[in-house]
């Protein structure tokens, strides 16, 4: 495995240099593809992520944000990544771009996998940007341990783009972006914050089984570039 650490005094330092990278990366699609895209997550740690990065000035209207990952709940629900994602990312110059979200009203998570891989397996290939978090648990996007479609989420051969998953930590079943469709990214970053997460970290970059970890599948998967990992206490 090959990770570049990019560590922080403050939250807010990282938070300034990560999206002026991901800024960089966008511009540099959008100039020799004419678009580009920006796979984000969810949770609490990106939010000040996305207000830095929503005052870049980038051709926005060329970029398309999709999740990671998403809890399968609407927008209306205060769990929703895609309500957090429209909240804090798609505003000041960000509100030009386009939000791809995976929720289907009416459908189960695993009765929407079959239209979501049609449809996300379409979009351009490799990403621009992916952005992962990671829990305590070692979780990244929703490869949970325990998960009922871990094995397939994160097989490198598997060529589908989305799977529905249920985990014991997971809280409410999930679609997820598949290990094969976010571990080529140009730019790949895992952005973690605090003390325990750094711990996590190291436990994850020891030899280990990754259904115990599933960070591990991540940071193990083969690229040409190294896995970006910022950090700040």
């Amino acid at each position: 495995m090959t990770i570049k650490r990019h560590d922080y005094p403050t939250r807010d330092a990282l938070a300034e240099a990560l999206a002026g990278g991901i800024a960089a990366v966008l511009a540099g699609g959008i100039a020799t593809q004419g678009s580009a895209v920006l796979a984000v997550s969810g949770g609490s740690t990106p939010k000040l992520l996305f207000r830095h990065l929503a005052s870049t000035d980038i051709d926005w209207s060329r970029v398309t944000v999709v999740l990671v990952d998403e809890r399968w709940v609407p927008e209306t629900s205060d769990r929703s990544n895609a309500a957090l994602v429209r909240d804090n990312l798609l505003r000041d110059r960000a509100s030009a771009a386009h939000l791809e979200p995976f929720y289907i009203e009416g459908l189960d998570a695993l009765e929407a996998v079959g239209e979501l891989s049609q449809k996300f397996g379409a979009f351009q290939r490799p990403f621009d940007v992916v952005i992962l978090g990671m829990g305590t648990d070692g979780h990244t996007a929703s490869f949970f341990p325990g998960g009922n479609r871990l094995a397939a989420a994160i097989d490198p051969a598997n060529p589908e783009a989305v799977i529905a998953i249920e985990a014991p930590g997971a809280g409410e079943p999930r679609i997820t972006l598949t290990l094969s469709r976010l571990a080529d990214a140009r730019f790949l970053a895992l952005h973690i914050e605090g003390e325990e997460k750094q711990v996590v970290l190291e436990r994850a970059l020891e030899d280990g089984p990754v259904e115990d970890m599933p960070v591990r599948a991540m940071l193990r998967a083969p690229r040409q570039e190294p896995i970006q990992v910022f950090w700040a206490p």
